[in-house]
C-alpha cells in the first residue's frame, strides 16, 4: 500500500509540474496545443453551415473573444489571393486575432507592438521559427505608418494584404485613415462601443496618445462604430458586423463582398459589457455610467470635422 501511495504521489507531482510549466510558459505548447485541433473542428463545422450573423461563427482559440471563429468563417467565404496579415497592438502575441490564422492556416504576416520587451518575447516564441512571422517594435503614428508598411512590402509582400487588424486603443481611426500603401481585403478595427451607434466620434489625434496615461482616460479612446463605418465607405469597404463582445468591427472590400451581407452601423452595432474602470473607492463603473465618466472630454466629430466636448 505504501508503495502504491508513493507511486500515486509521484504521478500527481508530475502532473502538477507539467500543469505549472504550461501555465508559466504556454507558448511552448501552442504549436501542438489540443485547443488548435478543437478550433479546426469548429472551423470545419462553420464552413458547412449557413450563417446569417457573425456571432454564430464565433469561437475562441487565441483571440481575446470569439474573433478566431469569425476570421475562419470569412476567409472560407472570401477569395483572398495573398494569405498575409498585418496586426497592430499585439502585446506579446499570446492573445491576438491572427495567431490561430498563422498556426491553423499557415498564413504569413507582420505583427507590431510599441514595446521592445513584447516584441523580444514574440521573437523567442517557437511560433516565430515555425511560421513566416515578422515582429517589429514600432509605436505606430500616422506619420510613420505608411513608411513602416512599405518596409514590409519591400521584403517581398504584395500590397493586397488578406487581413489588416487595427487595435491600438487610441488613434485607430487616424491610422486606418492614413494608410494608403496596402489594400487589405478584410479590415478588423476596434471600436469604442460606449459612444453608441449614432455618434461620429474619435479621439482628437495625438501622436503620443496612450490610453492609460491618466486616470479615467481608460474609457476615452479609439473611435465610435459610426466613424469607422464612414471611413470604411470612403475607402471602399462594406461593414458586415461586430463580434458579440462589442469591441471589434469587421469590414470587407466591396469587390470581395460576394454573398456576405452589408449592414448599416445601427444594424451591426453591439454594446460591450466591459467594466474596465475601477474608481478610487473600488467601485466598478458599469452601464451608462461608463459614458457619463467621459463627459467633459474632447472628441473629434468626423462628420462635422471639428473638436467637440462630450
Amino acid at each position: 500500500m505504501r508503495n502504491y501511495l508513493n507511486i500515486a504521489k509521484r504521478f500527481v507531482n508530475q502532473v502538477n509540474a507539467i500543469y505549472n510549466k504550461t501555465m508559466a510558459d504556454p507558448i511552448e505548447y501552442d504549436l501542438k496545443n489540443p485547443k488548435v485541433l478543437t478550433g479546426r473542428l469548429f472551423a470545419k463545422f462553420n464552413s458547412e453551415r449557413i450563417i446569417d450573423n457573425l456571432h454564430d461563427a464565433e469561437f475562441q482559440v487565441f483571440s481575446q473573444w470569439g474573433d478566431d471563429g469569425i476570421i475562419q468563417y470569412l476567409i472560407d467565404k472570401i477569395d483572398i489571393p495573398h494569405k498575409t496579415f498585418i496586426e497592430f497592438g499585439v502585446e506579446n502575441y499570446t492573445e491576438s486575432n491572427t495567431r490561430f490564422l498563422l498556426i491553423n492556416n499557415n498564413w504569413s504576416g507582420l505583427v507590431m507592438d510599441g514595446s521592445e520587451e513584447n516584441v523580444n518575447y514574440i521573437k523567442r516564441d517557437p511560433i516565430s521559427w515555425a511560421h513566416e512571422l515578422h515582429a517589429w517594435a514600432v509605436f505606430i503614428t500616422k506619420e510613420n505608418i505608411n513608411q513602416t508598411l512599405t518596409r514590409f512590402l519591400n521584403i517581398g509582400y504584395d500590397k493586397e494584404v488578406g487581413i489588416l487588424s487595427v487595435d491600438i486603443d487610441g488613434n485607430d481611426y487616424w491610422i486606418w485613415k492614413e494608410i494608403d500603401v496596402i489594400n487589405p481585403v478584410i479590415v478588423i478595427a476596434e471600436y469604442n462601443s460606449i459612444w453608441g451607434p449614432d455618434n461620429p466620434w474619435t479621439i482628437p489625434y495625438e501622436a503620443d496618445f496612450y490610453r492609460k496615461s491618466d486616470g479615467n482616460s481608460i474609457l476615452h479612446y479609439g473611435a465610435s462604430l459610426l466613424s469607422l463605418c464612414d471611413l470604411a465607405e470612403e475607402k471602399g469597404y462594406f461593414f458586415i458586423g461586430c463580434n458579440s463582445s462589442g469591441n471589434n468591427s469587421y469590414f470587407v472590400r466591396k469587390d470581395k463582398i460576394g454573398e456576405l451581407k452589408p449592414l448599416k452601423p445601427d444594424e451591426g452595432y453591439v454594446l460591450s459589457r466591459f467594466r474596465e474602470l475601477r474608481l478610487s473607492d473600488d467601485a466598478i463603473v458599469s452601464g451608462k455610467d461608463r459614458l457619463n465618466n467621459t463627459k467633459g472630454r474632447k472628441v473629434f466629430n468626423t462628420r462635422r470635422q471639428q473638436v467637440e466636448t462630450i
